[in-house]
């Protein structure tokens, strides 16, 4: 009776571990799956992007009392001056968010320079908040008005800098993880594993028959524990198809069919239209290999990351390379 309760309680302890490890693989294999990721690192850009400019419209909001009192210096309160001194900061403001929206956009989708203006307008806007905000405070030489009126404008200065970078590598994030993916498909090879007593093609099949007669086998499998023997079953090696074509008198269609091109395929096209001077980007990829948009920007960034690792291989097949391309 204790016997039986104590092998109920292991087969269960055995069955909840292995449901337990089911659930983990289930589990890792979505936490791993690139749209999984993709899914999360959006939900991460949106407070990203939420908190940053939450962060910003609240600096250029302090700043704008103080712009307006510099802009009014003594005019009555209510004045034609005094009203029109609350517009100098919101005129500043409004395009600086401009520009700031428009680097957002570009650092999501990893476009790499947005022209020498956006960042000419961006520091203009910039110096001329901070001193409009400081200058009461340097003319009277107070250090504490200095570093009070210093901190909104050189932290929005600082969001607006970090915010693309941010974006950029949220980006990156979802690219390796599907190059990391499209990869790991394209290269995995799925073994067969022979069921016990059944021969693969080509190897015999490993029985010894228990002399007793009493079923039980004897087999040992590379020096370890004897394991539970299987009846052998035949197995018939399957006629290729234009053997039995040729037999049945059908006339054999030679055509083979195409294979399906992969990443590493699209990435070893674009690298042998590769040359000096090229800009690789997802349009030249679609150019040059006439992939899909969605797959262009995959191939660019691993060609990317296969340019720079070749930049800097100096092992001898590294360096004959660039002697071929030299060449």
């Amino acid at each position: 009776m204790m016997d039986t309760e104590h092998k109920h309680s292991r087969a269960s302890r055995v069955d909840r571990l292995a449901a337990e490890a089911a659930d983990a693989a289930r589990v890792r294999a979505l936490t791993t799956d690139p749209d999984v990721i993709a899914l999360r690192v959006e939900k991460v850009r949106a407070q990203v992007d939420g908190l940053v400019w939450a962060g910003i419209l609240l600096g250029l909001a302090f700043t704008m009392v103080n712009v307006q009192q510099f802009a009014a210096g003594a005019a009555v309160a209510w004045s034609l001056a005094w009203c029109a001194a609350w517009l100098l900061d919101p005129m500043v403001s409004l395009v600086l968010i401009a520009v700031l929206r428009a680097e957002q956009v570009t650092a999501r989708w990893q476009v790499p320079e947005t022209g020498p203006w956006a960042s000419r307008t961006k520091w203009f806007a910039f110096a001329a908040t901070y001193t409009m905000n400081t200058w009461e405070s340097w003319a009277h030489v107070d250090p504490a008005g200095i570093v009070l009126h210093s901190v909104p404008p050189i932290l929005v200065l600082a969001a607006a800098e970090a915010g693309p970078y941010l974006r950029d590598r949220l980006t990156e994030a979802v690219l390796v993880a599907a190059v990391r993916d499209a990869g790991t498909t394209a290269t995995a090879v799925t073994q067969p594993v022979p069921q016990q007593g059944i021969a693969a093609p080509g190897q015999a099949a490993d029985t010894t028959a228990d002399p007793a007669g009493s079923g039980a086998a004897g087999a040992v499998v590379g020096g370890s524990a004897p394991v539970q023997e299987s009846k052998a079953v035949p197995v018939r090696e399957r006629r290729p198809a234009a053997r039995t074509a040729a037999r049945k008198g059908k006339p054999v269609n030679a055509r083979v069919p195409a294979r399906r091109k992969l990443l590493a395929d699209y990435v070893a096209e674009a690298r042998a239209a590769y040359g000096p001077g090229v800009n690789v980007t997802p349009a030249w990829v679609r150019e040059v290999t006439d992939c899909s948009r969605g797959l262009s920007t995959k191939v660019a960034h691993q060609l990317r990351v296969d340019l720079d690792t070749a930049a800097h291989d100096t092992t001898p097949l590294g360096l004959a390379e660039d002697d071929r391309r030299a060449a």
